[in-house]
C-alpha cells in the first residue's frame, strides 16, 4: 500500500544552518506514526514543510502519490507545539471561529463542539474568557478546535504538554479513538511512554539526519539483547531467571532446554529495551 505522506530527500537551510539534511521517509495511512528527536533537531522544521508553512530547499512531500497542495493542508488537523489563542475571546466564540475556519458550518461546528465540550467536561466554559483559562485547560481547547472538523491526517506536536497525568491519559485515549474512527496521526513527543502505548511506527530525527525509521516492535527487537525472562517450578520450588537467546536460536530453545530439565513453565517473556532507552542510545551514539 502507497504511504499516505512521502518525504523525498527534503532538506532546509536557514543561511548557514541546516535543519533538516535529505530526510526521506513514508508514513502510512490509518497509523499514528512518531516523529522522534531531541529539541533542535529538525522535528518541527519537518511539520511545517509539511503543512507547507515552510517550504523546503530541496526535495518534496507527496500526499497519495501527488504532491502536497494548500487545498490537502487546509483539512489537517494541525496543532502545533506554540499555542496560540484569542486570550480576549470567549472560549466558545474562539471555538466557533475556529471550527467554521476549517470549512465547518455554524451549524455543525455548534453540534460537534457542544459534543466534544461535554466528552471533556467542559460545557461550562463556553462564556468564559480564554484569559481565565489554565494552562491545561488552554490545552483542551486546543486539542479540541484541532479534532473537531474531523481531518483524515492530525499532526500533534507535543500534545501532552501541560496535561496532568488524567488528562493526559484523556487525550491519549482520545488519539487511538480518532485513529479507530481511520484517522492518520503524526505525533511528535518526548515521552517515549507514549510512543509505546501509541505508535505504530516512528522516525527518528537528530542533527537534521534521519536516525532510524520503522516499527516500533521490530526497532525494539532489533536494539533488544535478546533475552528472555522465565518463570518456572521445579522440585526445589519456584524460581525466576534471566536467560540469554542462543546465537541464531529462539525463545523456544530456551524453553525446551528448560522442560528438557524437568522443569514446568509458568510464564516467560521477551525482554526489550524500552524506547526511552533506544532513544538515549542512539542519539547520544549521533
Amino acid at each position: 500500500m502507497d504511504p499516505l505522506i512521502r518525504c523525498e530527500s527534503v532538506s532546509k537551510s536557514f543561511g548557514e544552518k541546516v535543519a533538516l539534511d535529505g530526510v526521506s521517509l513514508d508514513i502510512p495511512e490509518g497509523k499514528i506514526f512518531g516523529l522522534l528527536g531531541p529539541n533542535g533537531a529538525g522535528k518541527t522544521t519537518l511539520i511545517r514543510i509539511i503543512n507547507r508553512i515552510t517550504i523546503p530547499t530541496s526535495g518534496a512531500v507527496y500526499f497519495k502519490g501527488a504532491p502536497i497542495t494548500d487545498e490537502v493542508v487546509a483539512r489537517i488537523g494541525y496543532l502545533p507545539e506554540e499555542r496560540g489563542l484569542y486570550r480576549k475571546m470567549k472560549v466558545g466564540d474562539q471555538a466557533m471561529y475556529l471550527a467554521q475556519l476549517k470549512g465547518m458550518s455554524a451549524r455543525d461546528a455548534q453540534a460537534a463542539l457542544k459534543e466534544w465540550f461535554i466528552r471533556f467536561d467542559i460545557k461550562d466554559w463556553w462564556n468564559k474568557k480564554v484569559e481565565e483559562l489554565s494552562k491545561g485547560m488552554a490545552q483542551k481547547l486546543q486539542f479540541i478546535t484541532t479534532v473537531v472538523h474531523k481531518p483524515s491526517l492530525m499532526i500533534l506536536d507535543e500534545p501532552f504538554s501541560g496535561f496532568d497525568p488524567v488528562n493526559a491519559d484523556l487525550i491519549r485515549k482520545e488519539i487511538l479513538r480518532l485513529k479507530e474512527e481511520g484517522a492518520t496521526v503524526i505525533l511528535s513527543t518526548h515521552n517515549m511512554e507514549s510512543v509505546e502505548e501509541l505508535c505504530d511506527e516512528i522516525a527518528l530525527i537528530n542533527k537534521s539526519h534521519l536516525v532510524i525509521t520503522g516499527g516500533v516492535e521490530e526497532i525494539r527487537r532489533k536494539y533488544g539483547n535478546n533475552n528472555v525472562e522465565v518463570e518456572y517450578t521445579d522440585e526445589e520450588g519456584r524460581h525466576s531467571e534471566v536467560l540469554p537467546v542462543p546465537e541464531g536460536g529462539s525463545t523456544n530453545d530456551v524453553l525446551t532446554g528448560l522442560i528438557g530439565k524437568g522443569k514446568v513453565i509458568n510464564a516467560f517473556r521477551e525482554l526489550m529495551p524500552r524506547m526511552n532507552d533506544i532513544f538515549i542510545k542512539l542519539v547520544t551514539e549521533e
